[in-house]
């Protein structure tokens, strides 16, 4: 009798360990996310960026228009300058190509430059609060993509506590 009740004593003990209380909340990154002072800075500098982008994006369009009217007036002239004129043209449409595709992704190395340290950030004071409050889970409710599908209101709502962790109203 003994031995059955240790048998049992020691199959049951792992259980007792998983049994742990789990302490689960949830918060909003993106209202945190939003309200960081750092955000209105680099939404500034990727404003000028892309505003330098489109002014560099324009003297190239200026530059193919005054071609293009170059090779309308000269329609006249031998086929070999006119060749050379076409020629000329699809350079020009062919840099801004390359122009454009090149500011996209040094536009997106940018904003993911300036964005990292942000979101390291976060994730370091979400990690604190959980740390700190005991959870095991912290779920975002911001995106799409969240398994969350219900939010009971007896739910803990740490967004706040996040956002004063990092010193935010």
């Amino acid at each position: 009798m003994l031995k059955k009740l240790l048998i049992c004593m020691i199959a049951l003990a792992p259980l007792a360990a998983v049994a742990q209380e789990v302490k689960i909340a949830y918060l909003n990154a993106q209202e945190i996310f939003s309200a960081m002072p750092e955000i209105s800075k680099i939404e500034d500098q990727l404003n000028t960026k892309q505003e330098e982008i489109s002014k560099n994006g324009q003297a190239l369009v200026d530059e193919f228009n005054k071609k293009a009217e170059e090779f309308d007036k000269n329609k006249a002239t031998s086929e070999t300058v006119l060749k050379d004129q076409q020629r000329q043209l699809a350079q020009i449409q062919e840099r801004y190509q390359i122009y454009l595709q090149n500011s996209q992704q040094e536009m997106q190395q940018l904003q993911q430059q300036l964005l990292e340290p942000v979101n390291r950030k976060i994730a370091d004071a979400i990690k604190a609060v959980g740390d700190e409050k005991g959870y095991t889970f912290v779920f975002d409710v911001s995106t799409m993509q969240s398994p969350i599908v219900y939010v009971s209101p007896t739910a803990v709502d740490i967004t706040p506590l996040v956002k004063s962790k990092l010193g935010i109203q």
